[in-house]
């Protein structure tokens, strides 16, 4: 007589409650869909959106390519393109697992700058196929939003990218982080009364982010910067520095500092931490100046833990995270950004459309709601993504960055 196999209850119980986990649910079947904008309501309509009412439109952008921006998705779309290489606290985990993450930038651009981005992950890390790649899917586009590419080969992508293309070409690992990162300084020096010239900062990390922030810092007018690598300090003198390096290295620490990092924090002001956890210890920052600012940005855990600079000099703590005050995240700038440059029909993103971008989100916090606690908007604020656009758009035309526009 065969036995009675009882199930498991409990087992399947806590099995069904983890396929129901809410995070799990929120992505099942992908976080976004293409919607129609014109309704399929006849045979009338249909034949005007499809064959044959469309072969007149297709007609036209022959004859005359600038209409693609007025008769086609070119004009509010943007492509979120990533080969997997480094996604954020993740590292090398490949296009398909990097998926989720290029999804949900997409639904932060419908949100909060009503743009269509598409998630395009490639399924390779070659830099020549990933610019012939991008190159060859433009035409669809009015902008590229480059994510999650490793360092170094992120600056020749981009910088190949935006020269030889026409619309623009944006690694938000770099600016975006950059820009707001200035943002939240603006507001810092505005409650500590620092002047630009006169602040000396130290930057932990020099890959993507941390020579973005460089530049948009000395463009700002910060001119005593020194950067720290795993090899240490960076300084002109340094062997075998890669090409990146060897301009951070001619750009900053002009005293040729080579110390540790708790040395090159005795008297400095601003910390910026782009690295990797526990960077920082308390100690280091206790010979930080008077009312220092420091943003640990490294995802998920900090150089160092808000919690660890009591007793210390710092006054101003800002992390990448959402659990902290201050949180200094790029879903501040990038909307705002790519909506600016395409109503303006910019053709590049510059550095004054990026210090456009980091004033107008500086301004979103006046001076009834500044406090060391909150230097920069919430993520939600409603209120940002349109200041930046405004903001850069502007910028675009002063700079002549624009493309020439029908009827205007």
């Amino acid at each position: 007589m065969q036995k009675t196999q009882w199930l498991d209850v409990e087992a399947l119980v806590e099995a069904y409650e983890d396929s129901l986990d809410p995070i799990f649910e929120l992505h099942r079947g992908g976080k976004i869909h293409v919607v129609n904008s014109v309704g399929l309501d006849s045979q009338r309509r249909l034949s005007s959106v499809y064959t044959p009412g469309v072969a007149e439109v297709c007609r036209a952008i022959q004859a005359d390519p600038s209409l693609a921006y007025e008769y086609t998705i070119k004009s509010n779309s943007v492509a979120v393109v990533t080969d997997g290489s480094a996604v954020l606290g993740l590292g090398n985990i490949g296009p398909l697992a990097a998926e989720p993450v290029m999804s949900g930038k997409a639904m932060l651009f419908r949100e909060f700058g009503l743009i269509d981005a598409f998630p395009i992950c490639l399924a390779t890390q070659d830099v020549e196929e990933i610019i012939a790649t991008v190159k060859a899917i433009s035409p669809v586009f009015g902008g590229i939003n480059l994510e999650d590419i490793s360092s170094p080969r992120c600056f020749e992508i981009e910088s190949r990218l935006d020269a030889e293309l026409d619309i623009p070409v944006f690694h938000d690992d770099q600016h975006g982080t950059a820009v707001v990162v200035l943002a939240g300084l603006i507001n810092a020096l505005r409650l500590t009364n620092r002047d630009w010239h006169s602040l000396r900062v130290v930057i932990a990390g020099i890959g993507a982010a941390g020579v973005a922030c460089t530049k948009i810092l000395l463009a700002a007018g910060v001119r005593d910067i020194v950067g720290f690598d795993r090899s240490g300090a960076v300084h002109r003198d340094r062997p075998q520095l890669d090409g990146i390096k060897t301009w951070f290295a001619a750009n900053t620490n002009q005293a040729g500092f080579r110390g540790s990092i708790a040395d090159a924090l005795d008297g400095a002001d601003v910390f910026i931490g782009v690295s990797g956890p526990n960077f920082l210890k308390t100690s280091d920052l206790q010979r930080m100046a008077a009312d220092a600012v420091v943003f640990a940005m490294a995802n998920p855990n900090p150089e160092i833990l808000p919690d660890q600079v009591a007793g210390t000099p710092v006054r101003i703590i800002g992390t990448g995270r959402s659990d902290y005050p201050n949180q200094i995240n790029n879903s501040l700038a990038f909307p705002g950004i790519f909506r600016g440059a395409l109503d303006s029909g910019a053709t590049t993103i510059n550095e004054a459309m990026k210090l456009a971008a980091a004033r107008a989100i500086a301004g979103c916090v006046d001076d009834s709601e500044l406090e060391t606690g909150r230097i920069v908007p919430a993520q939600l604020d409603r209120r940002v993504a349109p200041a930046v656009a405004a903001a850069v758009a502007r910028a675009a035309r002063e700079s002549g960055v624009t493309r020439k526009q029908r009827g205007k």
